[in-house]
């Protein structure tokens, strides 16, 4: 059978980093308030006139770079993404046209937080069909565009930055044992609309709007969703927590990271973490935590991953994958 096997991965942070101490001279907030509630001690601010488009192309030739590829030799982008460049076109053909490609598609999709979880299963249904061979998967976000400076319960938590992965299509033997995804899960329940919101869009107050978020109600379904959507996973493969090697999750909060894991009883040392440095970078946040991890060593061929997240709709999904 096909698998879509991650052939490279890369990333981008902007150059400006602001701290909790920076964020308590504008804001009614501590460094001690801000780590207590979120785990969070920095983030990166992207500079001005820098794009979401910008960020993605920056992540998307560090991906083809570490995959030994050119830019044609891509023949699908999917970019995830809750802050686009513009309303249209789509900041993927932004990216596309950057990178020199002048064939295959190339379109957004915007499932918020869950946004990454969202294109991988996209893109490898599109190459387990045939459709495309090589894929190139991004999550990049500008969330400062839309932040509140003056709420101090949403401004503290996110940042910017871009991941990218490249997909390529491989036969495998079909068991889980082979390399690539193995299987992924999606869900969502719009219901939950007004726990996790921008106040603003074209349609609706021509306006770009802030961020709004109920913390409290949020984390209660991150955990519960996460905890079921990780188990749905591992009940498809008939694996175990104990076979997985290292989870990646959106990096929400560590409190979130905690309370899943000790629902699931995860080792704690195999969750990745980079919420500290880089803040809630939504779309963003998966992709940059499976590229650190990568790249200091610990991500190694053959090793099972665990990739989950959860967004504002409420969505949410998971995927497990053989590096």
């Amino acid at each position: 059978m096909i698998r879509s096997v991650i052939v490279g991965c890369g990333s981008y942070l902007p150059k400006r980093v602001m701290t909790n101490a920076e964020l308590a001279g504008m804001v009614d907030t501590s460094d001690e308030w801000i780590v207590a509630r979120s785990g969070i001690r920095q983030r990166h601010i992207a500079a001005d006139g820098e794009t979401t488009g910008d960020l993605a192309e920056a992540a998307a030739r560090d991906a083809l770079d570490h995959a030994g590829l050119q830019p044609d030799d891509i023949d699908l982008i999917v970019l995830a993404t809750a802050t686009p460049d513009s309303t249209f076109p789509a900041t993927a053909t932004v990216v596309q046209s950057r990178l020199g490609i002048r064939h295959g598609a190339a379109f957004d999709i915007q499932a918020v937080c869950s946004g990454f979880v969202y294109a991988l299963a996209t893109a490898d249904n599109f190459l387990k069909a045939g459709q495309f061979r090589r894929a190139l998967v991004i999550g990049a976000e500008t969330f400062s565009r839309i932040l509140d400076w003056e709420d101090r319960t949403t401004c503290v938590l996110f940042g910017d930055g871009a991941g990218a992965i490249v997909l390529e299509a491989m036969e495998g033997e079909g068991t889980n044992a082979d390399r690539g995804i193995l299987t992924s899960h999606l869900h969502a329940d719009g219901c939950h609309h007004d726990l996790l919101y921008v106040d603003g869009g074209p349609s609706g107050t021509q306006t770009v709007g802030h961020l709004r978020m109920s913390g409290k109600e949020v984390f209660r379904h991150a955990v519960v969703n996460l905890s079921a959507v990780i188990n749905e996973a591992l009940d498809a493969t008939g694996l175990h927590a104990d076979d997985i090697d290292w989870v990646i999750p959106h990096q929400a909060n560590k409190r979130i990271l905690d309370g899943t894991a000790r629902k699931l009883k995860l080792d704690p040392s195999k969750v990745v973490v980079t919420v500290d440095r880089h803040g809630n970078t939504s779309a963003a946040s998966v992709p940059l935590a499976l590229t650190e991890a990568v790249r200091d060593g610990r991500i190694q061929r053959g090793q099972l991953l665990l990739l989950e997240a959860m967004g504002g709709g409420f969505t949410w999904g998971s995927a497990l994958v053989r590096w």
